[in-house]
């Protein structure tokens, strides 16, 4: 007697309140937005114009800028004045830099309130934000964990990240502010899972996703994947930022890549491959960098294969809108299973993107 499997289907997201960062909204049942942040020195006007275009090009949907002193505050007008996406000032320590943030008409700020000082100066943030209708994101991690609950729980644990993320709430919550956006992050992939489903369980603000000092591209998108591909598939999660060393692009075309792999969202063509073996008769990574070069501009989300054998080819990539495969110096183009043509290998490519782009 054979048992039939039946299909997991993902658990729809988890209903949350709808935040507006300027002109796009988190949350309520929104898209979940990529997010990263410019690596230059804010200061430098020119330089991080430049950079926020490469991420506005690459599909960032809002990006933060570090805001750590009056220079780099002082450079934010410009730098709003010349650019329409959604702008977050990340601030530290000094309240005063959010306060020029607000004015300067950015559309969120992050703040730690455990590191702003005494109540008043939270306070004064709070009324600023709520009169020109700014989000604040509460941003706690585990490396600025108030003294007295780290002393509790011995090491940031889930269980202090929450209870400082409560306390820092606290007095949003008690002034009646509500356009909040709530994080918690640590680099511990099992530990920030568990503290993003508390979080979940006990509020309904929206939620920012990532996981802190990732580490390089390849190493940290791997973990990033492991901590957010379960929160995401959950339905945990309004915004997702995948934190790597180096060029923030990689972090918007990584954050991209995990929400077609779970299906919610996609951006473009996805380019898959088969992992190649003895039986592979054309050069697969190449074609599939090739296309994916070729591809960049297009904007429908395809799935298309680069299969490197006629027994990888148009059957076990059948539900792939359009393929190559071939061997012994030619191959074929096939688009959901069926053979388009067939050609010489040194014709695959441009016979493949010719056929896509007359469908």
């Amino acid at each position: 007697m054979t048992s039939r499997r039946r299909a997991v289907s993902a658990p729809k997201p988890r209903r949350t309140r709808s935040v507006c960062i300027g002109p796009l909204t988190i949350g309520g049942g929104a898209p979940i937005a990529v997010q990263s942040m410019t690596t230059t020195r804010t200061d430098d006007v020119k330089a991080t114009l430049r950079q926020i275009r490469r991420l506005e090009n690459a599909g960032c949907e809002i990006v933060r800028l570090a805001v750590p002193d009056e220079k780099a505050a002082a450079a934010l007008p410009a730098i709003r004045d010349r650019t329409a996406l959604p702008l977050v000032a990340d601030i530290h320590f000094d309240y005063r830099l959010a306060l020029a943030a607000i004015r300067a008409g950015f559309d969120k700020v992050r703040i730690n309130p455990g590191n702003i000082g005494p109540r008043w100066k939270l306070h004064e943030v709070i009324a600023a934000a709520a009169d020109a209708g700014v989000a604040v994101r509460i941003g706690v991690n585990a490396g600025s964990i108030e003294k007295r609950i780290l002393k509790k729980h011995r090491r940031p644990t889930p269980a202090a990240l929450v209870e400082s993320l409560a306390a820092c709430i606290e007095p949003f919550a008690r002034l009646g502010f509500e356009n909040l956006v709530l994080s918690a992050k640590t680099a511990s992939v099992p530990d920030l899972i568990e503290t993003c489903r508390t979080i979940a369980r006990n509020w309904d603000y929206p939620q920012h996703l990532g996981l802190t000092e990732a580490g390089l591209p390849f190493e940290g998108a791997i973990r990033s994947a492991a901590a957010l591909g379960v929160l995401l598939h959950e339905g945990i999660g309004d915004t997702i930022r995948i934190s790597l060393a180096g060029d923030p692009v990689r972090e918007v075309e990584a954050a991209w890549e995990l929400l077609a792999a779970l299906g919610r969202r996609r951006r473009g063509p996805v380019v898959i491959a088969c992992p190649t073996c003895g039986r592979t008769g054309i050069d697969v990574v190449g074609l599939a960098r090739r296309l994916k070069s070729r591809l960049r501009r297009e904007t429908r989300p395809l799935k298309i294969a680069v299969m490197g054998c006629v027994v990888n080819g148009p059957g076990e990539a059948r539900e792939a809108d359009y393929g190559i495969c071939g061997g012994r110096g030619k191959g074929v183009v096939f688009s959901r299973g069926r053979v388009v043509c067939t050609c010489r290998e040194s014709e695959l490519l441009p016979a493949l993107l010719r056929v896509i782009r007359e469908s």
